[in-house]
Formats: structure tokens, sequence, C-alpha cells
């Protein structure tokens, strides 16, 4: 099991979090919205709660709930430019289908 970072991905949020002038990582879960049923949680990390699986990778710390787990296992995040937009990708091995938007995905 591991969630894991690009090294683009890892300079984008240990840079952000620097900025930011707190936090101790990443905390990266699912909800349940959309058309295809789930979508991506992202958001920093200020502190870990006790049932947080902790993953590192590029020296950054990301946090997942053990419910959102068996839906993102094994799922690389990277950060990407592309022309005037930018943002992070998913590379997530149990996405079965997505919707036509990109919001959300299922398994």
């Amino acid at each position: 099991m591991a969630i894991t970072l690009t090294e683009t991905a890892a300079k984008h949020v240990a840079g952000s979090l620097s900025k930011r002038g707190k936090g101790m990582g990443l905390r990266l879960g699912v909800r349940t919205t959309g058309c295809s049923g789930l979508a991506y949680k992202i958001e920093f990390a200020d502190d870990a709660k006790p049932e947080d699986l902790r993953f590192q990778s590029h020296g950054v710390t990301v946090l997942v709930d053990p419910k959102s787990l068996p839906y993102i296992d094994g799922t690389e995040l990277d950060f990407a430019r592309e022309g005037l937009n930018e943002g992070f990708k998913f590379n997530n091995p149990n996405v079965k289908d997505e919707c036509g938007c990109g919001e959300s995905f299922n398994v």
C-alpha cells in the first residue's frame, strides 16, 4: 500500500507549505459526489489524526484516512502545467471509469 508523489508534485507541495508558513504535509482522500461516484479531496494537513495512514514521498508527508485508502492505493500524484492551467494529476490504477468532465471517478 502506498501513495507517492512525483518529484515535481513534491517540490510544489513543499514550496506551498513553506509559503503558507505552517503544515506538516498533504491530506489526500475521496468523497462521494459527481456523476461517477467519487471525487478526490486534497488539502494541506496541519496535524495528523490518530487513524491517519502516513506515506513519505520525496520528503513530503501524505496523510490518508483508512476509508479512502482502498480507492486510492497505488496512486501517484503529479503536478503539471499545461499552457495557462496548472494542477494536480492523479495517476490512480484503481479507476475503472471517469465522468466526461473529469471531476469524478469510480472503481
